[in-house]
């Protein structure tokens, strides 16, 4: 008898940061099991960049990071938005 073999394919995802001129992606994939799974990995990421960020962003400026999908097509965003209110 042979043996079955299962294969699991894990979605792939890039992180994407902008943050005025500059904008740069990943070249490395990361593999989670779901959309949460990514979702959950993104918003702790963000959550350890986000004192640096802050400490640093200028008026009317914005930073956002993207989690990308295999096709290198956004999937979530989160943006950090300051903005001066006159």
């Amino acid at each position: 008898m042979g043996t079955l073999i299962l294969s699991s394919h894990m979605a792939q995802y890039f992180f994407r940061i902008s943050d005025g001129d500059y904008a740069g992606a990943s070249d490395h994939a990361t593999e989670f099991e779901s959309r949460d799974v990514a979702w959950a990995e993104m918003t702790k990421v963000c959550g350890n960049f986000l004192g640096s960020i802050s400490r640093n962003l200028k008026q009317n400026s914005e930073w956002h990071m993207e989690l990308l999908d295999e096709g290198r097509k956004p999937v979530f965003r989160i943006r950090l938005v300051a903005e001066s209110v006159d």
